[in-house]
């Protein structure tokens, strides 16, 4: 951009200097960031924000035009780099991203919601999921972020930031709280089956509260007090391939286990008509636990946080392409949430568990005693990873960058005494996938990437549709807290503590 500079000489000499010597300034910090990005590519989104910012600066001052094209350029190549990731690799890391402990609470939403309910809710949520994605590439291209804590500062400043870090934070406890709570509830049914004991055995040693207490201190604490990650990083891929593995014995155990009122005495007409009616498909259903429906299956679909870093690691990246990779992940595993929840349901009916692995107790059967270890060494080994991204977002935000022992420790120990006393007293899995589905799930699919739109764009006449649809999506977003959370309130006051609420 130019300007109309001064008529005489020496105002002419002495302004283009003045511009050249601060050219020179923003572009030498410009380039010392990127040497700093190279030196430190872990702490990458920091630097390129930072490379970003003194780019824009240069734009906005009265340099010439050539000399401005000639250091954009420059830094342009220093903010473009390349990805390497394929096409297939990264809708695998994003459907890794996608899958959770959700899954386990679908058949659970699906019963009390009806077949024709369930899969109306999960197709909205799936295309709102994938037009929050569009959103959110569209803020990145425009801000040239590839961070979402970022993003939410570069448009709304510090607020936004807080606001993202927030977010994303409570979505990953919830996922860690979810992730315990299955070690609490299934591992006591994997002890017995190997100590060869019925499921109404009781001792202390097999008691829930203490078994996920006992693996937090033994197993989760030592990983979490490593500097770095390593090869735990590799567990997502393991972890996906534990829930592929728990829907095929879902599917296969759908056909071998009989529905449960055909047990009962069939020599009695009221039994026998309480059977018929309990294994008959509902459509619809509305009852006081529908209100959960909605905010799990917006706890499954979160992946938003993860979807920009994927984005700047795609081969040959554009939004078109990253657009393709949102599209065949979140199809994929809307196919697979589907299929496990129908199932699901189709075995157990109305006495469905919100977390669905638990349903399945048979002292003799190898097979579920196989999913079972596998789905908690998966959870267990997941944890340290969401564990180390809210304990790096919190020293980030507060600027404790630098590595410390002691604060290392503490912050470690204070987080995982928090999220065991949250684990150990709250009563079920759906209360997890309800507070977390109606508060985080919610402000990062619908919330956040319409708001940071519609800021982005305020000022653009020519995308005035696009506004109106995400003024609509934003109101949605606004409408699902509105009615959600006083429900949910609600249905906590009534059971009163019961743990599912049957």
């Amino acid at each position: 951009m130019g300007c109309v500079l001064p008529v005489p000489f020496r105002s002419v000499y002495k302004t283009y200097w003045a511009v050249s010597s601060v050219a020179v300034t923003e572009f030498s910090d410009a380039f010392s960031s990127f040497k700093q990005f190279l030196l430190n590519p872990f702490h990458s989104s920091s630097y390129l924000h930072l490379i970003h910012h003194k780019t824009w600066g240069l734009k906005q001052g009265c340099i010439s035009l050539l000399c401005s094209k000639l250091l954009l350029t420059h830094l342009s190549l220093f903010l473009q780099i390349p990805g390497t990731t394929s096409l297939g690799m990264s809708v695998f890391n994003l459907s890794n991203a996608i899958m959770g402990s959700g899954i386990l609470g679908l058949a659970f939403a699906l019963a009390n919601t009806g077949i024709l309910l369930f899969l109306l809710l999960l197709v909205s949520v799936t295309l709102l999921s994938i037009y929050s994605i569009h959103l959110l590439l569209v803020c990145s291209k425009e801000t040239g972020c590839m961070v979402y804590e970022k993003l939410g500062e570069q448009i709304f400043g510090t607020p936004g930031k807080m606001i993202v870090f927030g977010s994303t934070s409570l979505q990953n406890i919830g996922a860690m709280l979810s992730y315990l709570f299955i070690v609490k509830n299934e591992l006591p049914s994997a002890i017995k089956f190997l100590m060869g004991k019925e499921e109404t055995f009781s001792e202390w040693y097999v008691d829930g509260r203490i078994l996920v207490v006992a693996v937090t201190l033994c197993i989760i604490l030592p990983l979490c007090l490593l500097k770095n990650l390593g090869y735990l990083g590799y567990t997502s891929g393991f972890s996906l391939s534990c829930m592929v593995f728990f829907l095929v014995v879902v599917i296969y155990k759908k056909f071998q286990i009989p529905c449960d009122g055909q047990g009962l005495n069939a020599t009695s007409s009221i039994l026998s008509n309480s059977s018929e009616h309990m294994c008959k498909p509902k459509y619809v259903i509305f009852n006081s636990k529908t209100v959960y429906a909605l905010p799990t299956i917006a706890f499954a679909f979160v992946c938003h946080p993860s979807v920009l870093p994927i984005y700047s690691e795609l081969k040959d990246r554009s939004q078109k392409k990253m657009q393709l990779v949102s599209n065949i992940s979140f199809f994929a595993m809307f196919l697979m949430y589907f299929m496990t929840a129908i199932f699901g349901y189709l075995t157990f009916y109305e006495n469905v568990q919100s977390d669905l692995l638990h349903k399945y107790q048979s002292k003799d059967d190898i097979l579920i005693l196989t999913v079972r270890l596998a789905v908690i060494v998966a959870v267990i080994l997941t944890v340290p990873v969401l564990f180390f991204t809210v304990r790096s977002s919190l020293f980030e935000m507060a600027r404790k960058t630098k590595f410390d022992l002691c604060r290392h420790i503490l912050v470690t120990l204070v987080l995982l005494v928090i999220i065991n006393l949250l684990v150990i007293f709250i009563p079920s899995m759906k209360d997890i996938f309800g507070v977390v589905g109606v508060t985080s799930a919610n402000m990062l699919i619908f919330i956040l990437p319409s708001s940071l739109y519609l800021k982005i764009t305020q000022q653009d006449g020519s995308k005035l549709t696009q506004r109106i649809w995400a003024s609509l999506f934003l109101a949605l977003g606004v409408l699902f807290s509105l009615v959600s959370i006083p429900l949910v309130i609600y249905d906590w006051v009534q059971s009163g503590g019961n743990a599912e609420g049957h």
